[in-house]
């Protein structure tokens, strides 16, 4: 079983291809008027994908707690599975039966925001305090919310990848720390090799597998803007990444299941055994190894740094309001709680970790283990916002692959992924 069939919370499941056509057909939706919350009581309908082990507190503490300081809103939670919910959203801008407020996954935003379906929030009818509330939390998954020049959300939760290091494993090759840097990987891929252990395991070559060690390198899938990705993701660095992975593929020390290869032992059970000496994954690892393997006591360290340092991917769930909402400032009012130092340390209790840069020490008391992923977090980027990302993804996954197995040189492949992305981002 892959790491990846886990808990890749940052990563969309479903193809959003076609999703901007169906949304520009619905954009004019948006601008419905929208009733004061002050005025009467009101209900807003909030969408989630808290799983059943999450739900309780935020249907027992959090909303109690922001029903009896705004008695005059009530919030009425839905849960759906990640995919239904996406689902969900769909089919609510064509019936026009969407919700108030919405936890999306990180990659939806560029989709919703592109028709105008999540509401703008730092511009005219935004939220008057959103500067002040962005400045509260991490830069990275604040970036997740950002489309064409606005604003569509706050982030609500996060996560990225570290490194998980097996001790064990690199003790039997003479290693006494894990690698910090891209030249402790190959000095130390030689040294396990020798004792029948590889260096590395994952669980694919999409961007979320890739993308820390392009950024790490100085590389880049697109300019700044995400206007053209010539130049970019063919580019010198971000070619030198890729290099750099097909290099540790070609000497033995990364699995073949990163490659999609079936068979052999996974990553997930690779690891804690001993067979790999390191992966990248988020902080779900910890109690679910800890369940299965609970001799393995992973150490956690950061990306290993490149030329440009160790840069990390985000993942998690943002907070977006519904632009055609009746209700917007009930909700704005319910977003701004959901963000709040009560809500925000009740789902950390719940295994969810926090946006805010102020919680760090509440944080690690919880669990220390998080001190790594709140220290990579603070430079830790998000994929590229653009409606088309999850075709984008699939391109970088299948040109990887091919260089990593020796089907195309590294700059052949990454000058036909510039070829094939060019077009998704116009």
């Amino acid at each position: 079983m892959q790491l990846s069939t886990y808990r890749q919370k940052g990563k969309a499941s479903i193809a959003l291809l076609t999703v901007g056509v169906l949304i520009s057909a619905v954009a004019s939706i948006a601008g419905a008027s929208v009733a004061s919350a002050a005025a009467k009581k009101v209900t807003i309908t909030f969408w989630t994908s808290y799983s059943a082990s999450e739900s309780p507190t935020l249907e027992k503490t959090i909303i109690p707690a922001f029903e009896k300081a705004n008695p005059n809103i009530i919030v009425k939670h839905v849960a759906f599975s990640h995919d239904d919910l996406y689902q969900k959203l769909l089919t609510g801008v064509l019936s026009k039966t969407l919700p108030d407020v919405v936890r999306s996954d990180v990659a939806w935003v560029p989709t919703f925001a592109q028709g105008n379906i999540f509401a703008n929030l730092d511009g005219k009818g935004g939220m008057s305090d959103f500067a002040k509330l962005s400045k509260a939390v991490y830069p990275g998954p604040l970036s997740t919310n950002y489309y064409g020049g606005h604003y569509y959300g706050l982030p609500l939760d996060t996560n990225t990848r570290v490194m998980f290091a097996n001790m064990d494993a690199f003790a039997k090759a003479g290693i006494t720390t894990p690698p910090k840097t891209w030249a402790d990987m190959l000095a130390a891929a030689p040294l396990l090799k020798a004792q029948g252990i590889q260096l590395y395991a994952d669980g694919g070559t999409g961007g979320w597998n890739v993308l820390p060690w392009i950024w790490s390198a100085g590389g880049a899938i697109t300019n700044a803007t995400n206007t053209t990705s010539k130049g970019y993701i063919n580019g010198s660095k971000t070619v030198a990444a890729v290099q750099f992975l097909t290099d540790l593929y070609n000497a033995g020390a990364i699995n073949d299941g990163m490659l999609g290869a079936s068979g052999g032992i996974s990553g997930f059970d690779g690891v804690p055994k001993g067979n790999y000496a390191m992966t990248l994954d988020g902080p779900w690892m910890n109690p679910i190894w800890g369940s299965v393997y609970p001799a393995f006591k992973p150490t956690q360290a950061l990306v290993p740094a490149g030329a440009a340092g160790s840069i990390s991917v985000v993942g998690g769930e943002d907070i977006n309001v519904i632009a055609s909402s009746k209700n917007k400032a009930a909700a704005q009012q319910f977003m701004r709680y959901m963000l709040s130092k009560e809500a925000q340390l009740a789902l950390l209790q719940a295994g969810q970790l926090t946006v805010l840069q102020s919680l760090q020490s509440e944080v690690t008391a919880i669990h220390p283990y998080y001190a790594t992923f709140l220290q990579q977090l603070s430079n830790a980027k998000a994929r590229t916002p653009v409606p088309n990302y999850p075709k984008i993804d699939q391109i970088i996954g299948t040109q990887v692959a091919l260089a990593m197995q020796g089907k195309e040189s590294a700059q052949q492949a990454m000058d036909e992924a510039a070829a094939q992305i060019e077009p998704l981002l116009k």
